[in-house]
């Protein structure tokens, strides 16, 4: 009842949720989302569910390998700046480098894009960006949910999930246990913080240091906005390349924890790793905020990749040539250690 008294007709629309605008929007996205399908997909696009065909003449042993992450506070970057291309890129780069470790190749991919209200324009770019990452990383983009939640999510904001399974013959997983004293670590170069430690470095420049956005930073030669919306690295095809010509023994992505706290995870127990923290040019952005923030090198290591964004081990014998095939891929990498006998990440 209204305040007179008389009935009021309400539509779903009436309440924040526009279903007409929701799929207008996929059509207009739909070419994107094309250009990412594989062979092994069989369902277009508006399908309750998606099918995929594994092919089992290149999977004879399959195991399928599954990783869901999200993008963080980087978000908040977004939001501030008003652009939404590259999240997209970094919501799939989570996933795949993830799935990547064991060896497995990313499949396909879904998406979750939950929104206060669908601003078509924005929705559109964080699309566009998660099917050029699926691209970047040989994947289809076969699904997604794009959810209005009006009084949920403040206007302007939203959040993204992604989800990605990935193959691998069962004899070809990559698990770590191989690993043995005095094999080589080779860092893959990040292309800056990734997706990680935005919190700390939201905290440190807009509200310590009172930056906005724009502000120009003379030592990045950039705004602060332009190096903290740089997209995360995907390392599937890098990494891909150098599996068919050597033995890859364990790998990691080094996500939130660092290197001090993802590189563990693939090693056997009772063996450790030595990190020649010189071996690699460190980005200059981590220089700023550790100086800016006073935070020790140690507490650095622990939060941010410092410059590291994927690491592999090696057969020691493997190591110069691993580095020239992943150079050759475009990738910049570098021997940064060696395994030792112990637990956990020493620096030198």
């Amino acid at each position: 009842m209204n305040d007179h008294g008389k009935s009021t007709r309400m539509t779903y629309k009436d309440s924040g949720v526009d279903i007409e605008k929701a799929d207008s929007f996929i059509k207009d996205v739909s070419p994107f989302i094309k250009k990412t399908f594989r062979n092994e997909v069989l369902t277009d696009i508006g399908s309750f569910n998606a099918l995929f065909k594994l092919d089992l003449a290149k999977f004879t042993a399959p195991v399928l390998v599954s990783g869901t992450d999200g993008v963080g506070t980087k978000l908040k970057i977004a939001f501030m700046a008003g652009q939404h291309g590259t999240i997209g890129i970094d919501l799939v780069a989570m996933c795949v480098n993830d799935v990547l470790t064991a060896g497995a190749e990313p499949l396909f991919f879904l998406d979750y894009l939950a929104v206060a209200a669908l601003e078509p324009s924005t929705a559109r770019e964080i699309i566009k960006g998660i099917a050029a990452g699926c691209v970047e990383a040989g994947c289809a983009l076969i699904g997604g949910e794009t959810a209005e939640m009006p009084g949920f999510y403040a206007n302007g904001e939203y959040d993204v999930a992604g989800f990605c399974v990935g193959a691998v013959n069962k004899p070809d997983i990559i698990d770590g246990s191989s690993i043995k004293e005095g094999d080589a670590v080779i860092g893959l170069a990040s292309s800056g913080l990734h997706s990680n430690g935005y919190s700390l470095v939201r905290k440190l420049f807009f509200e310590i240091e009172g930056h906005n956005i724009n502000t120009f930073i003379p030592t990045l030669n950039k705004t602060i906005g332009e190096e903290l919306l740089t997209p995360t690295t995907i390392y599937v095809k890098a990494v891909f390349s150098l599996k068919d010509k050597l033995k890859i023994k364990g790998m990691a992505h080094i996500t939130g924890g660092g290197i001090t706290g993802n590189l563990p995870r693939v090693l056997p127990p009772g063996l450790g790793a030595s990190i020649d923290k010189t071996s690699w040019p460190r980005p200059k952005i981590f220089d700023l905020i550790g100086n800016k923030g006073l935070i020790d090198e140690a507490e650095m290591f622990k939060t941010f990749n410092m410059g590291v964004g994927y690491t592999l081990v090696i057969d020691k014998k493997d190591s110069t040539h691993a580095v020239e095939i992943l150079n050759g891929m475009g990738h910049k990498a570098f021997v940064i250690g060696s395994i030792i006998k112990g637990n956990g990440v020493i620096y030198n």
